[in-house]
C-alpha cells in the first residue's frame, strides 16, 4: 500500500509498529567504543541497511535512521561537523531504501549535548543546529523527524520548530523518563510526562511519546500520564528491553521478546498509538510485537 500521513494511518484506528534499537545492532556489526556510528552512513552503508532492512523484515511499519547523534553539535567531536549534511541525508537515503514505498522513515534526531540552563549554548543556537540536520534528513527521504530522548523542553521544543519551519514532514517527540524517589516520572531536567505532552504539542508536534530510559513495563504509567494529558494525540512508545543489569561490566537488558509481546496490549490499552523498541531490542522484539497487536488494529 502506499504511504498517507502516519496521524491519518493513526486516526483510522490502526495500531503502528516501529523498529528496535540501532546502536547496540552496530556494536554487534563491529562499532568500536569512541567510533562515530553515523560515518558508518558513509563508510559503511550497507551494514547500516542491513539494521534498517532487519526491522522490515520483521514486520515494523516504520524505521528510524542511523543519525541519533547527527547534530553539528555531536558530530564536532569527531571533526565531523562540515560533513553533518552529507551524513544526515545519507542516513535517509539507506533507511528510504530499506523502507521502499509503503512504509515509513522517521528520522532520528537525538539531543546535542548541550544545555541552555547550563549556560553553553542558546536556544537559536539549538534551533540552527536541529535546522541544518532536518532539512538533509528530509532531502534524503524522510516521511517525519522523530525528535527523541529529550530531557529538557527548549531543546525539544528548538528541534520541533527547526522541523516544522523547514520541511513538510510530520514531528515526533518522545522524552527519556526515570522514576523518582517519590514515585514519579520526571527527566533529567524534572519534566513530567504531563508537561512534555502538553508542551510539545503546543510547540506544533504531530506526535508525542516516550523513548528509552524504561521497559515496556514502566512506560505503562508513563503513557497513561501523557494520554490524560493529551486525549486526541498519537503517542509513540519505544521501550527498552527491561531495565539494564549490569554484568561483568557489559549491560544487559532482560526482557525478552515474549515478555514485550506479553505487555503490547496493555501499553496499547494505556493510549499508545506506535509501538518499538529502543536499547535492547532486536527484530525478533519487534516481530513478537507485530504478532502481538495484530488483533487489535482496525
Amino acid at each position: 500500500m502506499g504511504r498517507s500521513k502516519i496521524c491519518e494511518a493513526v486516526k483510522k484506528g490502526r495500531i503502528l509498529i516501529s523498529d528496535g534499537a540501532w546502536g547496540t545492532f552496530l556494536q554487534q556489526k563491529g562499532l568500536q567504543p569512541g567510533e562515530c556510528p553515523e560515518l558508518w552512513c558513509l563508510a559503511r552503508p550497507n551494514d547500516v541497511l542491513a539494521v534498517a532492512q532487519s526491522y522490515i523484515d520483521a514486520g515494523a511499519d516504520m524505521i528510524e535512521t542511523n543519525s541519533f547523534g547527527g547534530s553539528r553539535f555531536n558530530l564536532a567531536h569527531y571533526d565531523l561537523g562540515d560533513r553533518t549534511a552529507e551524513i544526515n541525508e545519507a542516513a535517509a537515503r539507506i533507511s528510504r531504501k530499506a523502507a521502499g514505498g509503503d512504509k515509513w522513515v522517521i528520522a532520528s534526531v537525538g539531543p546535542t549535548g548541550k544545555m541552555t540552563a547550563m549556560g553553553d549554548v542558546a536556544e537559536k543556537d539549538l534551533y540552527e543546529a536541529f535546522r541544518e540536520q532536518v532539512i538533509a534528513l528530509a532531502a534524503g527521504g524522510a516521511d517525519a523527524i522523530c525528535v527523541e530522548t529529550m530531557s529538557a523542553i527548549d531543546e525539544a521544543r528548538a528541534a520541533v520548530r527547526a522541523a516544522l519551519d523547514h520541511t513538510k514532514l510530520e514531528v515526533i517527540c518522545t522524552f527519556t523518563f526515570e522514576k523518582t524517589v517519590k514515585g514519579e516520572y520526571r527527566t533529567m531536567m524534572g519534566v513530567s510526562p504531563e508537561e512534555a505532552a502538553r508542551d510539545m504539542l503546543k510547540a506544533g508536534a504531530h506526535i508525542i511519546g516516550a523513548n528509552c530510559g524504561n521497559g515496556i513495563e514502566q512506560m505503562i504509567d508513563i503513557v497513561k500520564e501523557m494520554r490524560r494529558a493529551a486525549p486526541g494525540a498519537p503517542i509513540l512508545v519505544h521501550a527498552n528491553a527491561g531495565l539494564p543489569q549490569n554484568k561483568n561490566g557489559v549491560n544487559i537488558f532482560p526482557d525478552t521478546p515474549e515478555k514485550m509481546a506479553q505487555l503490547a496490549p496493555e501499553i496499547v490499552k494505556a493510549g499508545a498509538n506506535i509501538v518499538g523498541g529502543c536499547c535492547g531490542t532486536t527484530p525478533q522484539h519487534i516481530r513478537a510485537i507485530k504478532n502481538a497487536l495484530k488483533s487489535l488494529s482496525s
